[in-house]
């Protein structure tokens, strides 16, 4: 069984260390929630009088807290390492007898890096997005709520307990239906954004009810009390707790099976594809288990199902990814399967935590890169989505195609860009622990080398499919720097990361290390795994490189049908969740029509039929009630008279 050898160790869990007060630089740490949200609230209340300047102060805002989180990453570094852990109480917002929850910050090496992502490649998604959105009539809306989508999710990584977390949580829900669906014009767009709120609601119910039980076991929903007891609970306690808290990170994550939602959400703009699955949304859920990892750590059985969850998800997505021809979905699918990869990492429990949050920061990086560039290439063949009306472009988008191939290296894993790092850290993580689990890392590894080369190949490589009125060119400055700032990073923040900045060292006092003994050497996993990418990009580029059939060919096998159709994932929540509902819907229809209002509807007509024979009696003539009357009369005399009285 996957997973069976993943024994949870005391002595690799971090300890859970007091707060420092916030003070100095720190002691304004809620500006990094602040200015974004200011700049939200000035857009979407100033309405159109801020439409000249509007993306420009949404840009601004973010930026300013990009630079901010550096500042305070500086000053963070040259702290002692077990003095890294700030709070900032703000102020008490729910007091209950004894219970109180404070809207308090929590900055440490964890919330830190994700502050730093989600600023800076935030930041570049904004400035990009004001090339994109140029001639959209609703731009200035675009920015405000991509700064609330900022904010939201800022909030969810700076809270110090559930309770607010759970804020910033269903922050980033409003937010992502709101861009999910911002061409609500479109019927696709409107049902998209219904779709993923609705499935990140069934998420949102584990959530709640996870906060709830360890309010329950803990007497409290903040980090460092529930943290410090969390080693006195008992195992089936924690284990409830961890399957729920699983369940919220698949619904906000696209993990199996709350997956479906992904893909539909491609109908957004594509800047808001970049921000919610390379910097916000989807990363939300591998965050909520490894900051938790204190609760993961006393359940063998929870920890087991969140790494089956991510090797399930990950070959899911990989397959998806190699047969879809739309470019944003095929990059969907690939976003779906390198999550499932940070989840399978921190299913390895004080083996894989690390790593998990290392690949989710270079993933950060060069998956932006890879939809930044899709944005750029549909934006230059006039909204055409489709990779079989590509081919060629290389010629005509230079600084695309070359940002976006160091983007496909690195998500492939070659050395030495971004990805060969990190997700080479999960394979080698996961052999420690099991043997299967390595070997799915491995082979997803090969799927990954195939669908980012048929990709590459057919939107840059090979002939010309463009239609006859297309005229692809490079897209302007204000969207072709972010890219290559991003194509930069994808080549080198895996290196960064790793010996400059020393992320495993950096993250340990959070999320602890477990070391395990690998049968083989490092190098002999490495050189297995590229062999495997290489074999796959070789397949794809043999099978793509010169002739795309424009129509998708009817004789294709089973498998390939099912990718195409995102396996089925659709029609199996209709037969499995919507068709059962109307069932028991219809059946409780059956029930309030037969039973419940045939009392209700039978007592009426009793009470109306007494009624009738009643008014029968009522005549309205007055000879008739006089004859009563004196009826009356003479019975009460007739009674006197011939009963006795005592």
């Amino acid at each position: 069984m996957i997973g069976t050898g993943a024994a949870v160790m005391t002595d690799a869990a971090p300890v859970v260390a007091p707060l420092a007060e916030a003070t100095g630089v720190f002691s304004y740490l809620w500006l990094l929630i602040a200015l974004p949200l200011l700049g939200a609230a000035v857009l979407l209340l100033g309405g159109r009088r801020t439409n000249r300047w509007g993306h420009l102060l949404g840009s601004t805002t973010v930026v300013l807290a990009a630079i901010y989180a550096v500042i305070l990453l500086v000053n963070l570094m040259a702290r002692p390492e077990d003095d890294r852990a700030i709070g900032q109480t703000l102020f008490e917002w729910v007091f209950v007898g004894g219970f109180t929850a404070p809207v308090a910050l929590q900055l440490d090496q964890l919330s830190m890096v994700f502050v730093l992502l989600i600023t800076i490649v935030g930041s570049l998604i904004h400035i990009y997005s004001i090339g994109y959105m140029d001639h959209d009539p609703d731009r200035r809306k675009f920015f405000g709520f991509l700064n609330l989508f900022v904010a939201a999710m800022l909030l969810l990584v700076l809270a110090d307990n559930y309770l607010l977390l759970y804020v910033g949580w269903e922050g980033v829900g409003l937010a992502s239906y709101l861009l999910i669906g911002f061409w609500q014009w479109k019927p696709s767009a409107a049902a998209a954004a219904k779709k993923a709120f609705v499935m990140n609601r069934v998420g949102d119910v584990g959530l709640s009810l996870a906060i709830m039980l360890i309010f329950i076991t803990f007497g409290s929903v903040t980090f460092n009390d529930v943290f410090t007891e969390a080693g006195q609970a008992s195992e089936s306690t924690l284990t409830w707790i961890g399957l729920l808290l699983l369940l919220a990170a698949a619904g906000k994550s696209a993990q199996f099976p709350l997956q479906a939602w992904l893909l539909d959400a491609m109908e957004g703009p594509t800047p808001v594809s970049a921000l919610i699955h390379a910097a916000t949304m989807v990363t939300a859920g591998v965050y909520l288990i490894v900051r938790s990892n204190a609760i993961y750590d006393g359940t063998i059985f929870a920890l087991t199902t969140v790494l089956v969850v991510g090797v399930i998800t990950m070959f899911l997505g990989a397959i998806i990814a190699s047969a879809k021809d739309d470019i944003k979905k095929s990059l969907a699918g690939s976003t779906m399967s390198q999550i499932g990869y940070m989840v399978l990492a921190a299913g390895l429990g004080p083996v894989g935590y690390v790593f998990a949050i290392f690949h989710l920061l270079t993933h950060g990086v060069f998956k932006a890169n890879l939809f930044l560039g899709a944005g750029s290439v549909i934006h230059a063949m006039k909204d055409q989505q489709d990779m079989r009306r590509y081919g060629a472009l290389r010629a005509v988008m230079i600084i695309t195609f070359l940002s976006f191939a160091s983007a496909t290296l690195a998500i492939m894993g070659i050395p030495p860009f971004s990805g060969f790092w990190s997700k080479d850290s999960i394979i080698h993580a996961a052999f420690e622990v099991s043997l299967v689990a390595g070997i799915s890392g491995m082979l997803a590894a090969g799927l990954t080398g195939f669908y980012m080369t048929r990709m590459f190949t057919m939107t840059f490589l090979g002939k010309a499919r463009w239609e006859d009125d297309q005229h692809p060119h490079e897209s302007k400055p204000v969207m072709t720097i972010p890219l290559i700032i991003l194509g930069i990073g994808s080549a080198f923040t895996g290196m960064a990361l790793l010996f400059w900045g020393n992320i495993i060292e950096w993250l340990k006092p959070v999320t602890g290390l477990q070391e395990n003994p690998l049968p083989l050497p490092e190098i002999a996993y490495e050189g297995m795994t590229l062999a495997l990418v290489l074999i796959g990009a070789g397949w794809a580029y043999t099978m793509y490189r010169r002739e795309v059939p424009v129509e998708a060919p009817q004789d294709v096998n089973i498998l390939t049908k099912a990718a195409r159709n995102s396996m089925y994932d659709d029609a199996i929540n209709d037969v499995l969740v919507v068709q059962p509902t109307y069932s028991v819907s219809r059946a409780f229809v059956g029930v309030d029509n037969k039973g419940i209002d045939a009392v209700v509807n039978g007592l009426a007509a009793l009470v109306g039929g007494a009624g009738a024979k009643l008014r029968r009696w009522q005549t309205g003539f007055a000879r008739s009630y006089a004859l009563a009357m004196v009826g009356g009369a003479i019975l009460v005399v007739v009674v006197l008279a011939v009963v006795r009285l005592p």
